[in-house]
């Protein structure tokens, strides 16, 4: 999952700005009390995400796969006054960490954590974010690009991540979550009306501007 050496990633999350407290908490607690804590953001990569929000200013942000929060909160910090963040997941638990974190954070009154499958919620919000993230199910990555596409507000971006598989998408044969992000990735190099930029951050991000 990782690119560079333990040592190279260490050097650049120690070169970088801190997490914040409630951030170091939910990492340790994710690590040592959640399931595959692997899915968690991170250090480098969840400043990266505050990092750009705080760039863009979203009026709204749309987050498609909560975990257990550190991503959302990462990207609040960028949010306008009067924004919100919208995260949906459908696992119930690791939604019981990221409520309770939310809740603790500055940014509780603007982020609304949906319980439910993103396939039905997201035709129903009434909304034009700015931002999106999406690390959800990889085998819906195309359903879900297409569903919120539309809804994005020109000169918005939309974020995929773990776009490089654990660089399986180099892989002769792949499986099926592989082929899914590959078909994923020449769907976004492929479409009009937006720009794209594959990083190889952590696990990859996608990076996409919609004109």
């Amino acid at each position: 999952m990782e690119f560079i050496s333990k040592s190279l990633l260490e050097y650049s999350e120690n070169h970088s700005s801190s997490e914040n407290k409630l951030l170091h908490e939910l990492n340790r607690e994710t690590h040592l009390k959640v399931n595959m804590p692997r899915m968690l953001s991170g250090h480098l990569q969840g400043r990266y995400l505050s990092f750009l929000s705080k760039m863009l200013q979203p009026s709204c942000i749309l987050e498609i796969g909560t975990y257990t929060g550190y991503s959302a909160l990462c990207l609040a910090e960028g949010l306008k006054s009067s924004g919100t963040l919208i995260s949906i997941d459908n696992n119930p638990e690791t939604n019981k960490v990221a409520k309770k974190y939310c809740e603790k954070s500055p940014f509780a009154s603007q982020i609304q954590l949906l319980l439910g499958n993103a396939m039905d919620l997201i035709p129903q919000l009434a909304i034009k974010p700015d931002l999106v993230f999406i690390d959800a199910d990889k085998s819906n990555y195309s359903n879900y690009f297409d569903l919120i596409f539309d809804k994005v507000v020109p000169g918005g971006v939309i974020i995929a991540d773990n776009v490089l598989w654990s660089g399986k998408v180099l892989e002769e044969k792949k499986d099926k979550d592989t082929e899914a992000i590959h078909q994923f990735n020449e769907k976004i190099r492929n479409s009009k009306g937006l720009e794209c930029l594959l990083l190889p951050v952590r696990d990859g991000l996608m990076m996409i501007r919609k004109f």
